[in-house]
């Protein structure tokens, strides 16, 4: 292992103001991460991007063009250090205590270039960084796919349930092939014949939160059952279900805030601070009082993946019920009385046949995603300090990658 100092080996470049861009596919990053698409930018090739102001530890890397804004420096490498290497290296460090800084966090130029940095043979920084790249573009691959098979399960949802062209007893399209529709006065338009207006509490048993008290220590444990906060799905944005947050509580927990168990497949919705963020339950699981959770009503022949998208593209009509000065709150009682149309029992059986298997898939890759996102987050630190060797880190990550569960295309590429 060098030592250096970090000016030794990048060079730091300013961001600029954006608003003079028009929207285009060029990433756009501030020191929170993408902030969207314009049409030009400052750099194009390998870059670590250093958060000047805000959010001081959000590191990232970059290959290809882009644009940073006034809040995010970029760093060009010298040739004798390898890119990505260094960035994994960087994102380990504590750097906050370098903030210079008042009212909001900041870096400067000269703080950066006085961070020391231990660096092994280019060799091996360039062995070690494969390793980690094999992990991240696995990752990266099942986060496509899954945004691909997103995209297609939308699209079937909006075709049988929003354009109404669900298979008639002819396997055509009903509304467009002159299926019968009628006038609901409720709903102020046109729904299939049949159909029926329903309240959000017809579909689905619909439960609140709650938290126990914090002062007893017997009431939280990390071993537990989970229970969640609207932090833990703001956290977890990129998936559709989540298993475990930040926090368990105990049975004695939840018998002193009378929490009930929601099963595996509740819909999970935040109701308030903020309103919207969604998640399917993989476990049973509790929540606190910024939820109202949805057991659809199988009896009913409501099924998760019915309600999902059925919630989801009524999201204007619960955020429009919401109220509040500090934070805007749905209740439970405004929230079960919400109307939608819901489709017969017979529609919705055969769109969950079609649809489960895509919903089962994206689990599946998202698990993988959470295991091969714990070995990386493992094998980091122990690599850089050299406390597992770079070919006994090679033979795990390759064990990992042949355990993958394999890939089902549903007509999606998936090839690297």
């Amino acid at each position: 292992m060098q030592k250096y100092k970090l000016r030794d080996l990048i060079n730091i470049h300013n961001g600029s103001d954006y608003k003079h861009l028009m929207h285009g596919d060029i990433p756009l990053y501030g020191s929170g991460g993408l902030m969207g698409h314009v049409n030009d930018f400052l750099y194009d090739g390998e870059a670590i991007l250093l958060p000047r102001k805000g959010t001081l530890d959000n590191i990232l890397y970059v290959n290809g063009k882009f644009w940073t804004v006034d809040t995010m420096y970029y760093s060009t490498v010298h040739s004798e250090v390898d890119a990505y290497y260094l960035y994994y290296y960087l994102s380990l460090l504590d750097l906050s205590h370098l903030d210079s800084g008042s009212a909001l966090p900041s870096m400067t130029k000269s703080a950066y270039y006085d961070v020391e940095v231990k660096l092994p043979d280019y060799s091996v920084q360039k062995q070690i960084s494969s390793i980690l790249s094999s992990l991240d573009k696995k990752i990266e691959l099942n986060n496509k796919i899954n945004q691909k098979l997103e995209s297609m399960a939308k699209m079937i949802y909006d075709y049988w349930f929003v354009q109404f062209d669900f298979p008639d007893a002819n396997g055509k399209p009903y509304k467009s092939s002159g299926g019968k529709m009628v006038y609901n006065k409720e709903l102020k338009r046109e729904i299939p014949e049949g159909w029926e207006v329903k309240k959000f509490e017809d579909l689905a048993d619909i439960i609140g939160g709650s938290t126990p008290s914090k002062a007893e220590p017997n009431n939280f444990s990390s071993s537990a059952i989970p229970w969640l906060t609207p932090k833990d799905l703001s956290l977890n944005t990129m998936n559709k279900f989540i298993s475990r947050g930040a926090i368990d509580v105990t049975d004695a927990g939840v018998r002193s805030a009378s929490l009930r168990m929601l099963p595996k497949g509740t819909i999970l919705l935040t109701t308030r601070a903020p309103v919207g963020y969604m998640a399917i339950a993989r476990n049973p699981v509790t929540t606190n009082q910024g939820f109202k959770s949805f057991v659809p009503k199988s009896n009913l022949g409501y099924t998760s993946e019915y309600l999902f998208y059925l919630i989801k593209n009524n999201m204007g009509l619960i955020k429009k019920n919401a109220s509040g000065s500090t934070f805007k709150e749905i209740s439970g009682s405004v929230i079960k009385s919400l109307k939608t149309v819901a489709a017969p029992k017979q529609i919705i059986d055969e769109y969950t046949k079609i649809i489960k298997s895509i919903f089962d898939k994206q689990n599946l890759l998202e698990q993988e995603n959470h295991k091969l996102t714990r070995l990386r987050y493992w094998l980091l630190p122990m690599l850089m300090n050299g406390q597992v060797k770079v070919s006994e880190a090679a033979n795990m990550v390759d064990e990992a990658l042949m355990a993958a569960e394999p890939s089902i295309k549903y007509g999606v590429e998936e090839s690297q």
